[in-house]
């Protein structure tokens, strides 16, 4: 039996869940009543699916989008955070148009916040940071069991989940 244990806190969704979550919002945004005749739209701007084009004919439409996506996210399991909705809507002939950016990987910043979180919690326990993502080891399960109920109970504005137990 190992003497220590570890897992890793990577900020990653599963794009399948991601994918299924935007097909759904898709059907729903052709049923509802509001956005029928409208441009209303929600696709994949790019091929490697890292970003999402949502078109609405103004700002009430984008927000409307947005909501059923959230909705459709929620339901998947994937966390709401991981879209970057920080950019401005362009609005053009009479279209609202929204890049949103689907956001994956801890940087530097994020990562030493759960880092120093850990050690003024959990002092026995060793956080590294390894690129993007956090190795967390130590003796005890039960320990790392606690250490990922606290990291869950923080309100990051990023999304969180872990990996190779061990």
């Amino acid at each position: 039996m190992a003497s220590t244990f570890s897992f890793d806190i990577v900020s990653d969704y599963n794009l399948a869940d991601v994918i299924n979550a935007v097909d759904q919002a898709k059907r729903e945004l052709g049923n509802r009543y509001d956005l029928k005749g409208t441009s209303a739209s929600l696709e994949f701007s790019s091929s490697d699916k890292t970003s999402l084009k949502i078109i609405g004919d103004n700002q009430y439409h984008i927000d409307a989008i947005l909501d059923v996506l959230r909705k459709k996210l929620s339901l998947r399991g994937a966390s709401q955070k991981i879209l970057d909705v920080s950019q401005k809507p362009v609005v053009s002939n009479l279209k609202t148009t929204l890049e949103v950016p689907l956001k994956k990987g801890l940087d530097q910043e994020r990562a030493k916040k759960i880092t120093s979180l850990l050690r003024e919690h959990f002092p026995k326990a060793k956080a590294q940071i390894q690129g993007a993502e956090v190795r967390v080891t130590s003796s005890k399960k039960d320990e790392l069991q606690a250490i990922m109920r606290l990291l869950e109970q923080q309100d990051f504005d990023f999304a969180l989940s872990f990996v190779n137990f061990r």
